[in-house]
Parts: structure tokens; C-alpha cells; sequence
């Protein structure tokens, strides 16, 4: 008789073989989540064009793949020509101000109780010719050691950056291609291991993750042109550039009211009082909307989710995944939320069988007869 049973050995190679498989694939995980969010959000618009391409779906994810590089590459390219000319306008300003020195700014000096201070110390280290040469010559020399091991750092994480796209583009063209016998060979799979609820479950997943990057992306790009039209309004230099930073920040919890905040000191530290409350009032009553009636229904797609679970499902899947988790933290709360509400409507349903059985019994009972003398 052998010591170990043929299935026995079967499931713990099985075993073995997942926990090879996560141990060498663990860094593929982070940009299939990405290339699968992806799919599931753009998927419709998939489906229209390999229609229009006469249903061949190699090329269909081809093109798709070359929309999304346009689609990432153009708004990088213009926001990088943008910054450079911003920055420009910085390395001018401090070429001439270490050329000739700058006075110091009005804001600065109109700061409640600690102006007078800001201008001593503008005048020190800022203000006078060659001050700006100083301070980088004085920075660069005592830290060339961590200045250059931040290049390194900053160098890897470029280049893992790069292999982290091109491995999410190569993933995303096969779950183009082949998602749907993917997703078919799946759906065999969850019906044996959940029988009664894989159709419902199994829906949840891309609806949530459609709903939450659409409703995340129009948050995000609705809070920036509002916020950047106020501070166009309140006379906030480079209001493109703000506007543009705020909506990139509104997709992360918390981002959109710091940003319109320091603008609101910023107006305020510069003599524009009003302009400055007006701006940190207005800030706070459309994030007040936004986050109590728009989020939650955006995010979280059929599942509806409360706002309490919308907020920790961004917070957490932001602290555990960075960016990528704004996406997958909603989602794993939408599932949640769905194991909840089945469990309980499992519950309803038992007790109410329950209650029927126990209204049965007292029919069937028989009733008691009274003796006649």
C-alpha cells in the first residue's frame, strides 16, 4: 500500500506549484491588476472597434494598444513641454536674481508677525548677488553623496517604471485578445466552486472597476476645471498649471482639498483676503457635494457603496498598492459589501423558510375536542 495517496500527492504538487508560481511571478502582479483594469474600463469601447475592424481581435488589440500609447504619451508629451516652459520662466528668474539679487516679495513682507522675519532672511540667503550660487554650491557640496544616490534611486525607478508599462501594454494586448475564452473558461471554473452565486459575483468585477475609473476620471477632471477656473478667477498665477495639478491630485483621498487650501494661504499671505477665503470656501462646499452625492454613486458601480466603504476602500488601496489602488481598493470593498449582503439575504431567506415550516406545523396540529357529558 503506497504511504501517500495519488490525489493526496496531486493537491499538495498543486500546492507547491502555486506557491512557486507567486514567488517567482509576485512583480508581474501590479501591472496585470493595471492592464485588467484597463480592460474591464475600455472593454465596450473594445468590442465597437473590433466590430469595426471586422471582428478580428488580434488586430483589434493592436490598434487599441496603439490608441492607449497616444492616448498616454500625447497629454505626457504637452504637459512636459508645458513644465519645461514654467521652469524655464524659474531658471531665468533665478539667473537674474543671482546675477543682480531680488528685493523681497510684497507677499512675504505682508505675512501677520513673521514678515519682518522672512524679509531678514530673504535679504541673508536669497536676496544679494551670488546667494542663489551659495546656497547651491553650499547643498551640493555637503550632500554629493546623497545627491548622486538619489539620481540612482530616481534612475532604477524610472526604468522600473518603463518595464512596469511595457509589461502592463503586453498583458493588456492578451486580455484584449483573449479575455473573452478567458473569461468563459472562468465562468466554468466559479460555477463548480460557487454554484449558486458565481453569476452574481462574477458581475460585480467589471461593473465596479468601469464605474469607478469613469466615475473617478470625471471627478478628477470636473474638480480640476472648476478649481482652476476659481483660481483664474481669484488671480492665481499659472491657473492651467494648478488646475491641472488639482485634478491630478483629486484622485487621490485628501489631494484636492490640500491643493486648493495652500492656494487659499498662498491669496491670503499675498493681500487678496477675500479672494483667498472665497476660494477655500467654494473649495470646501463642492468637495462637501462631491464626496457626499456624486462619489458614491459613481464609485462602486452596482454595488452603490456607502460613503464610509468609498473612502476606505481609496485610502486603503492607496496605502497598499499606490496609484493602482484607487482602482482595486473599491472594487475589493464592492466585493465585500456583495459576500455581505448575499450572506444576508441568505439569512432572510432561511428564516422565512424557517417561519413557513413553523406556520405549517401549527396548521397540521390537530385541534383539541371538547367532551360533552
Amino acid at each position: 500500500m503506497a504511504l501517500i495517496q495519488p490525489i493526496s500527492a496531486a493537491r499538495w504538487l498543486l500546492v507547491l506549484i502555486l506557491i512557486a508560481g507567486i514567488y517567482f511571478f509576485h512583480g508581474f502582479v501590479v501591472p496585470v491588476l493595471a492592464a485588467l483594469v484597463i480592460a474591464f474600463a475600455s472593454w465596450p469601447l473594445f468590442v465597437r472597434l473590433r466590430a469595426r475592424l471586422g471582428g478580428s481581435r488580434t488586430i483589434a488589440a493592436s490598434v487599441a494598444i496603439l490608441l492607449i500609447l497616444s492616448f498616454l504619451i500625447i497629454p505626457v508629451a504637452i504637459a512636459i513641454s508645458y513644465a519645461a516652459k514654467e521652469l524655464h520662466t524659474w531658471f531665468d528668474w533665478a539667473y537674474q536674481t543671482n546675477r543682480i539679487g531680488a528685493p523681497t516679495p510684497e507677499w512675504l513682507l505682508n505675512i501677520p508677525r513673521i514678515g519682518s522675519w522672512l524679509d531678514e532672511q530673504w535679504v541673508r540667503y536669497v536676496g544679494h548677488p551670488g546667494a542663489i550660487g551659495e546656497l547651491i554650491q553650499l547643498a551640493s557640496g555637503a550632500n554629493i553623496g546623497n545627491i548622486s544616490r538619489a539620481l540612482l534611486a530616481a534612475g532604477g525607478g524610472a526604468f522600473n517604471l518603463f518595464l512596469t508599462l511595457l509589461f502592463m501594454l503586453i498583458a493588456l494586448f492578451f486580455v484584449y485578445r483573449d479575455g473573452e475564452a478567458f473569461t468563459a473558461q472562468l465562468d466554468k471554473l466559479g460555477e463548480r466552486l460557487l454554484p449558486t452565486r458565481w453569476e452574481r459575483l462574477s458581475g460585480v468585477v467589471p461593473a465596479t472597476i468601469s464605474s469607478t475609473v469613469t466615475g473617478m476620471t470625471l471627478i478628477a477632471i470636473g474638480e480640476g476645471v472648476l478649481l482652476g477656473f476659481c483660481y483664474w478667477l481669484a488671480g492665481v498665477p499659472s491657473p492651467v498649471t494648478l488646475g491641472v495639478l488639482t485634478g491630478i491630485m483629486a484622485l487621490i483621498p485628501g489631494g484636492a482639498p490640500l491643493s486648493f487650501t495652500l492656494v487659499s494661504i498662498y491669496l491670503v499671505a499675498s493681500g487678496s483676503l477675500f479672494a483667498g477665503i472665497a476660494l477655500f470656501m467654494w473649495g470646501s462646499v463642492e468637495l462637501f457635494i462631491v464626496d457626499k452625492t456624486l462619489r458614491p454613486r459613481l464609485v462602486g458601480g452596482p454595488i452603490k457603496l456607502p460613503f464610509l466603504p468609498t473612502f476606505f476602500g481609496l485610502v486603503g488601496g492607496v496605502k497598499t498598492m499606490g496609484f493602482l489602488g484607487l482602482f482595486i481598493g473599491p472594487v475589493l470593498m464592492a466585493l465585500l459589501v456583495a459576500i455581505w449582503r448575499e450572506w444576508l439575504r441568505e439569512a432572510e431567506i432561511v428564516e422565512a423558510r424557517e417561519q413557513a415550516l413553523e406556520a405549517e406545523a401549527e396548521k397540521e396540529l390537530p385541534t383539541p375536542t371538547r367532551k360533552t357529558g
